[in-house]
């Protein structure tokens, strides 16, 4: 079989990172932009307080730092990142998909869910993916470039000002789930992730136990994250026990097999005292048969793991399909009887493209001029609701 090319490089023609933006920075390094803007350094904290303890991020509303400065700090540490393309809601609002246009046209998508004791947004690390997993939207779509940090951070901003505006409560979780491979834009996520765990004014303050970033196996990436000491949750994208069958849902399993993946995820566990979340998407006739349950449930017999297994949300005109509940029944049942502790995903946004990527998917090709008119509409500040 003929593998597709496992596109690494976020390089692509005429994409570009954004300007730099105060969420790009620690707390010393926007005292040192403030500073070099001629201000005192305590207007760093000023900012800081704004964006991340209040979710402020119209500096003009930012009423206690004198007129005269909004302008300079605005065009300095504030440029627009992210513009609403589409926005979709369903569960009577309880999950809120929006559809992202970065500042060179790259599309990109978060989900906020509301649950009764927490509120979670899913994000996306980069525009597109690399990793050419042939079921999902996304890998079909192929990498465009990493997001900064910045960008990352944006989304679980502006999903924490959504989550009290909708009265779904406090925002607490956040997943990296979203579009693209979160340790293939390592540096920029790790940052991420120390913006959404520290202490206002440096950070968001969300606990740690709360965040949970998901790979595909990328093993020297899972082993320098053992060593960052931020004891988030990992989330290995297994989908398949053996080697034979993940080459083919997981092509980078060409490059690190299933042994060395969980290798690399069990010296985490210990390391973080974490339990680590193996992520199973169950295809009908593919990986969902029984004795993949027993050979899956021998691999994590007596580690620190549970599996969580995922109903598949299919592409349209993809092959691919979601596994009978029969299926997954069994495929449960086999799980528990091995000792492995097992949940089942729940299946939120279907009908609002809540699968990664397929909102993105249906604006491109709703875009064959490249989007010039929507983008328009977005550098308006508009944005589109999409009918239920």
């Amino acid at each position: 079989m003929t593998m597709p090319a496992l596109n690494l490089s976020p390089a692509k023609a005429n994409r570009s990172m954004p300007p730099r933006h105060l969420a790009d920075l620690t707390l010393a390094q926007r005292r040192e932009a403030v500073v070099e803007l001629g201000e005192p350094a305590f207007r760093a904290n000023q900012l800081s307080h704004h964006y991340f303890a209040r979710q402020v991020t119209d500096v003009t509303a930012m009423t206690d730092l004198p007129a005269a400065l909004r302008d300079r700090f605005a065009d300095a540490l504030f440029p627009r990142l992210l513009t609403p393309v589409k926005e979709a809601d369903c569960d009577n609002g309880a999950t809120r998909k929006t559809l992202w246009r970065l500042h060179d046209g790259s599309l990109v998508e978060s989900v906020l869910m509301g649950y009764p004791d927490r509120a979670t947004v899913c994000v996306s690390s980069q525009a597109g993916c690399g990793m050419a997993c042939p079921f999902c939207a996304t890998g079909q779509a192929g990498l465009t470039r990493n997001m900064s940090t910045a960008e990352i951070v944006e989304q679980i901003v502006s999903a924490a000002r959504s989550s009290e505006e909708a009265d779904l409560g406090r925002l607490s979780h956040v997943v990296f789930m979203g579009m693209g491979e979160p340790l293939a834009n390592y540096s920029r996520v790790v940052a991420a992730l120390r913006r959404i765990t520290s202490p206002a004014p440096e950070g968001l303050g969300l606990s740690a136990r709360h965040i949970t970033v998901s790979t595909v196996g990328l093993v020297p990436a899972i082993r320098r994250l053992t060593d960052e000491d931020l004891s988030v949750t990992l989330a290995v994208s297994l989908h398949a026990p053996d080697d034979e069958l993940r080459d083919e849902l997981v092509p980078i399993n060409n490059r690190w097999k299933v042994a060395e993946v969980l290798d690399a995820a069990w010296h985490y566990a210990k390391r973080t005292r974490r339990r680590v979340s193996i992520e199973y998407a169950m295809i009908r006739d593919v990986n969902d048969q029984p004795w993949r349950a027993d050979l899956l449930g021998r691999l994590l017999k007596g580690k620190l793991a549970h599996v969580n297994l995922i109903p598949l949300n299919p592409t349209p005109g993809s092959r691919w399909d979601a596994s009978p509940k029969p299926v997954e029944r069994e495929f449960v049942a086999r799980l528990r009887d091995a000792g492995i502790p097992t949940t089942v995903r729940d299946t939120r946004g279907q009908e609002i493209d809540g699968a990664c990527g397929q909102l993105a998917a249906s604006q491109q090709l709703a875009e064959p001029q490249g989007g010039t008119e929507e983008l328009a509409h977005a550098q308006r500040g508009e944005s589109r609701k999409v009918a239920l």
